[in-house]
């Protein structure tokens, strides 16, 4: 099954070609990387792949659904872990994911068993009653990555993934992602 399939996906800001016709086919179950120059275009394709930014030209399936005419059932079915680090400064790292847990539906007791296991396979039990703001960078980067997988997605964007996590950190995050 393809999980995304891009056909001439394009974004122009102005005179500038962000995106140029880009063609590409990920099956359910692979991971994709774009790699490139800053500039080269990553972000606006995770922007359009996840319908935070229209196309220009060109369209997308993801699971199937357009991002231009479905955007709600794509939103449904995936999650984005931006490059800026997206957390609740004054919440702590538990409530940071129990909160994104009940925002997707989860009631208070699947909040907390969901949180606890992301705890667990992100190593951050011993920091989840600590307050988000006095964490590092590479904590608070992992914490927003475990945000994004809590509410289980069929599709996760990880957007500079690893900015800001040491090396055992990153060999970490790739083996939990994989």
């Amino acid at each position: 099954m393809i999980a995304i399939q891009t056909k001439n996906l394009t974004k122009k800001y102005k005179k500038r070609v962000a995106v140029n016709a880009l063609n590409v086919n990920v099956k359910k179950g692979e991971l994709l990387a774009l790699l490139g120059v800053n500039g080269a275009g990553k972000t606006t394709t995770i922007k359009m792949l996840s319908c935070l930014v229209k196309p220009t030209d060109g369209n997308a399936l993801v699971l199937g659904n357009s991002i231009v005419s479905d955007t709600f059932k794509v939103k449904e079915r995936i999650n984005v872990s931006p490059q800026e680090t997206a957390i609740a400064p004054n919440l702590t790292v538990r409530e940071n994911l129990e909160f994104i847990a009940g925002v997707h539906g989860n009631d208070k007791k699947s909040s907390k068993e969901k949180t606890n296991e992301i705890l667990s396979s992100f190593g951050l039990t011993d920091i989840a009653n600590d307050r988000a703001k006095i964490l590092s960078g590479g904590w608070q980067r992992r914490l927003s990555i475990a945000m994004a997988l809590i509410s289980e997605p069929k599709v996760l964007f990880l957007d500079e993934p690893t900015l800001g996590l040491d090396v055992l950190a990153r060999r970490e995050l790739w083996r939990g992602v994989g």
